[in-house]
């Protein structure tokens, strides 16, 4: 396998997400002056360990951000990760105790690390999960049955209707009824064992598929309440559930301002980035928001966080311990969710 390093300035062009501190005072964003997080998007554990020590670390990395670590549908396409099977630590990107290692590894190069999390719902269809696990739609032993998903059970049509964003399912995926108390427990449970191994943070799939509430009550349950927490909610103009509606639970995660970049630098002219930012009011006014690199299987330039675009820093909030949330994105978006775009290749 190819040595795998981490892009740089490059990956703002392709793509990248915006993380955004909102005004409310939650205990969102982690300690520490170094916030730059690297998304090491489907990449094995034992390579991401591997690149916070020769990498990140003496790079000065704050943060990588990993792909899903729960056992999930079988497949080698990226979108198999985001279909779990169970909350089992055995994903095809590592067992437990490789990312165990992984944290600790990390965290011995000054890294902290940051989990994508799918609690929205469950994989489609049928058969084993990467971790020998047997499942159908609907019915997942020793975890969920078709009690504990929502009551509607047709794919998603009309981003206008609350009910059916936050109800229904995405891309026909099982819905999971996050109102449930037994849901938020299984839930709360998954992210706490999470926790328990040494993450620092968790990055919330869908987001915008699950009411804020919800997200609330489940984070109230976790063993530290106030750890980061940065929620997946695509802005789209006119639709019922807003990306602000989250900013009470934590940081908002969505794409406006690396889509802008992206257009600007491959159609317009530069001069137009002069007041970019808030004066393009891609978030609100007075809240630090940041983007950083993320990585593809053929880059090689060195990381360095200097190379990262970023806005005029703002005055850190009261849930903000360090100078901003850590900077974070994802590759830009198609495929089978409304998520930013994400390379097909193997990692």
């Amino acid at each position: 396998m190819a040595r795998k390093t981490v892009a740089a300035a490059l990956a703002l062009v392709a793509g990248a997400a915006v993380a955004v501190t909102g005004n409310t005072p939650v205990q969102a964003a982690p300690p520490g002056t170094k916030d730059v997080t690297a998304v090491m998007f489907e990449w094995k554990f034992s390579s991401v360990a591997r690149e916070c020590t020769t990498r990140l670390g003496p790079a000065g990395y704050g943060y990588v951000q990993v792909s899903p670590p729960q056992e999930h549908l079988q497949g080698g396409a990226w979108w198999t990760s985001y279909q779990p099977v169970s909350y089992k630590i055995a994903g095809r990107l590592g067992d437990r105790t490789a990312f165990k290692n992984m944290i600790d590894t990390c965290h011995a190069a000054g890294v902290k690390v940051v989990v994508d999390s799918v609690i929205n719902h469950m994989a489609n269809g049928s058969g084993t999960g990467t971790g020998g696990t047997p499942f159908s739609k609907y019915d997942y032993p020793g975890l969920y049955s078709g009690f504990d998903m929502d009551d509607c059970r047709a794919t998603i049509s009309n981003y206008q209707d609350r009910v059916n964003v936050q109800y229904c399912e995405l891309v026909g995926l099982p819905d999971l009824d996050t109102g449930e108390d037994y849901v938020r427990g299984k839930i709360a449970g998954y992210l706490n064992d999470l926790l328990s191994l040494g993450v620092d943070g968790f990055r919330i799939d869908a987001a915008k598929h699950m009411p804020a509430a919800d997200l609330a009550h489940i984070k109230s349950r976790l063993t530290n309440p106030g750890v980061y927490w940065k929620q997946e909610a695509i802005f789209g103009a006119g639709e019922a559930v807003s990306p602000s509606e989250y900013l009470g639970n934590g940081d908002v995660q969505e794409f406006r301002y690396a889509r802008d970049l992206k257009r600007v630098f491959q159609n317009e002219k530069l001069a137009y980035l002069k007041n970019y930012g808030e004066g393009w009011a891609t978030w609100p006014p007075a809240s630090p928001a940041s983007s950083s690199t993320t990585t593809t299987p053929s880059a090689r330039a060195t990381p360095s966080p200097t190379r990262t675009a970023r806005t005029t820093p703002s005055p850190p909030s009261s849930c903000s311990p360090g100078p901003t949330a850590p900077r974070t994105s994802t590759p830009a978006t198609s495929g089978p969710t409304r998520t930013p775009d994400r390379p097909t290749a193997a990692r």
